[in-house]
This record gives C-alpha cells, structure tokens and sequence, in this order.
C-alpha cells in the first residue's frame, strides 16, 4: 500500500468519465493507505462531469458522490489554515504571476489540501508538476 493521497477534481472527473489514463489513476486512489478529497474537489468534478456529459449537475454530483463514497475518501474540511496556504499557492504559482504552474482557484485549493494535511497530491494534468508538490 503506498502513502495517503489527496485525490484532485481531474483524477475523480477522469475516471467518472473513463479516459485513457483511467485505470491507471483508479490503481493509484486503490493503492493509498488513505484518501482525502474536497468539497472544491468535489464541487469541481461535478461541473466537469457535468458539462462533458451534458447532464443535470445533481445526476454528474451523485455519481461523485457515489464514487467518493465507494472509495473511502474523506472530505476534508476547508479551514483557515487551508485558506492561507491556496492563497500561498495562488502568489506563487497562480495564473497572471508568470509562473509556469497557471494554477487556478481549485488547483490551490487542491495544492493548500494536500499541504496542510502532508499528503501527495494525485492530479491529472501538468499544472502541479512545476510545484514544491510534484
């Protein structure tokens, strides 16, 4: 079993919507000792699945939901702590700072998540790979 992860928005709406990489991100949540996900995470995934898949956002929120639930991840709270550091996140590596990483408002919530509580962040995509999380 590998370390605790904090599962981002774009692994939950990618394996909602089984793309290529599916599997492969559904192994690495299977394989953690343990799970911690968002509301914002949550929040995020649904639009996604949402939009893609041109449906009601309650059906694209209980397929979250279900899945979430399925797999043991806790949602963790959004505290003060957890504010200060996705503004941390969002000085330094947000979109308009210049830096390579272009996070956006979920990514350095996902980024404040994973710091707060000393857990990998399991992502889909580039952005995170050009911060001290990667």
């Amino acid at each position: 079993m590998s370390s605790p992860v904090f599962v981002d928005a774009s692994v939950i709406a990618a394996i909602l919507l089984n793309e290529a990489d599916a599997e492969v991100l559904e192994d690495r949540i299977v394989d953690s000792s343990k799970r911690l996900t968002s509301a914002v995470a949550v929040f995020e995934a649904t639009l996604a699945i949402s939009n893609r898949k041109v449906q009601p956002i309650v059906v694209a929120q209980t397929a979250v939901m279900d899945y979430v639930l399925t797999f043991r991840m806790k949602i963790i709270e959004i505290d003060a702590e957890i504010g200060r550091l996705a503004l941390d996140a969002r000085s330094r590596y947000g979109k308009g700072t210049g830096h390579p990483a272009r996070l956006n408002m979920g990514d350095c919530f996902a980024y404040a998540c994973a710091k707060a509580h000393g857990v990998a962040l399991l992502y889909k995509g580039d952005d995170f790979v050009h911060t001290d999380l990667a």
